[in-house]
């Protein structure tokens, strides 16, 4: 291998599954490397180890996520890259205002908030498996694990039950918008959001007129020092917590399914050893990976490693490299759910962008798997896999699989 045989902007290779062969050859022979843009782009840097990965996502001086620099997510530079009167997406924000207005929505997703919704969740997963269960045959991504999360976002935001499809729609006509399956025109995406703004401020108009104690009342309620959000903030703040905690999460439980049957041995133990859990869980994590990378911009010419950065040029940390670096995870292609020490980056590795959602990720999926291997003692595959159209989002579309219940364990009534 080469480096001009890896295009990291190859959307349609990422269908094939990830190419760790490309990062597996950038770690060990260019772990900072200068990636070129067809039609005359300026070009990217690529960072792939873990260490590299870490330091960059928590140096937000030197290396931005301001949407006015260029954002995080869009590689390629988006000449119509949308706009939002009286507001900013935290996701591209840099401190002070990421800091002001991440301590306003933390509100929501204190360890005591999280406490409170695991019942309800417990309760929407073991509905869900016991459908799933009782026909037997589903394709896991779209009558299971796409459900939990939408039903929890719903749940969280006060989102109506019967609406919760209209949630999964627009996020996919935001995010999936280069999959042939999803594809949209960009009216289209606008659109989407445009109607979740107005759904968002409807509901949030109701809990104004009728409080609760909830995520959705106490961000709404939030204020410090004077700051609280702005309508535009709540509008975007539900489409990140609709887009981000429902994708990252529906993937992350679909990858981890996909890896147990892949690794039927992995699931017999966890079967047999139900402690493993929460390191089965981070397991998961680091093989998803289900954000591949994010992008930063370089505000200041910066010397790093004997590389000369120069102002206004584009980074990208990718951390479905980073969670495969040899040099920190033993063995790192295989899956062991009782891997120790187990410091994965798939929530950004600290720093000022660390998923807000870790926590209630963490749960959701906890709860997926407990109630899954108490009432499912075998699983296989039925089908091919289909995954997403993109670099960016790890995504699964479509993993067909017979759920047996034959000698199930009962859940305690």
């Amino acid at each position: 291998m080469e480096l001009s045989d890896i295009d990291l902007l190859n959307r349609d290779r990422f269908t094939e599954g990830v190419p760790h062969e490309w990062f597996t050859y950038l770690r060990s022979n260019a772990p900072i490397y200068f990636h070129p843009e067809p039609d005359g782009g300026p070009g990217f840097w690529v960072f792939s180890k873990y260490d590299d990965v870490v330091a960059i996502g928590r140096d937000a001086k030197r290396f931005s996520s301001d949407q006015n620099r260029g954002g995080v997510v869009q590689i390629e530079e988006m000449p119509d890259a949308q706009e939002w009167e009286g507001g900013q997406l935290m996701l591209t924000m840099d401190p002070p205002a990421h800091t002001r207005h991440r301590r306003l929505v933390n509100r929501g997703f204190t360890p005591k908030m999280i406490g409170m919704l695991e019942p309800h969740i417990r309760e929407i997963t073991a509905r869900i498996i016991d459908e799933a269960v009782a026909k037997g045959d589903v394709d896991f991504v779209v009558d299971v694990a796409s459900e939990l999360p939408l039903q929890v976002i719903a749940e969280i935001m006060g989102v109506p039950l019967e609406d919760r499809h209209k949630v999964f729609d627009w996020s996919n006509r935001m995010i999936g918008s280069e999959d042939p399956e999803y594809a949209v025109a960009q009216e289209n995406v606008q659109q989407a959001q445009i109607e979740m703004f107005m759904y968002a401020q409807s509901l949030a108009a109701r809990r104004r007129e009728e409080p609760r104690d909830d995520i959705i009342t106490k961000l709404l309620s939030a204020d410090i020092d004077g700051d609280q959000l702005s309508e535009m903030d709540f509008n975007l703040f539900f489409m990140l917590l609709a887009v981000a905690g429902n994708e990252t999460t529906r993937n992350s439980i679909s990858h981890g399914m996909n890896a147990f049957l892949e690794h039927p041995d992995q699931y017999q133990l966890l079967l047999e050893r139900p402690d493993l859990m929460d390191s089965a869980i981070e397991e998961v994590l680091r093989w998803a990976s289900p954000v591949m990378y994010f992008r930063r911009n370089v505000t200041e010419d910066v010397l790093y490693k004997g590389h000369e950065l120069k102002a206004g040029q584009k980074v990208t940390i990718w951390y479905v490299s980073a969670n495969r670096d040899e040099d920190v995870f033993n063995d790192p292609f295989r899956f062991d759910i009782a891997r120790h020490p187990n410091d994965h980056v798939a929530f950004g590795g600290g720093g000022p962008h660390h998923c807000l959602g870790a926590n209630l990720a963490r749960m959701e999926m906890r709860v997926f798997f407990e109630e899954l291997t108490r009432r499912v003692p075998s699983v296989e595959s039925i089908g091919e896999i289909s995954r997403l159209r993109s670099n960016f989002i790890g995504g699964i579309k479509h993993l067909p699989v017979h759920f047996s219940a034959a000698g199930r364990a009962m859940s305690p009534a």
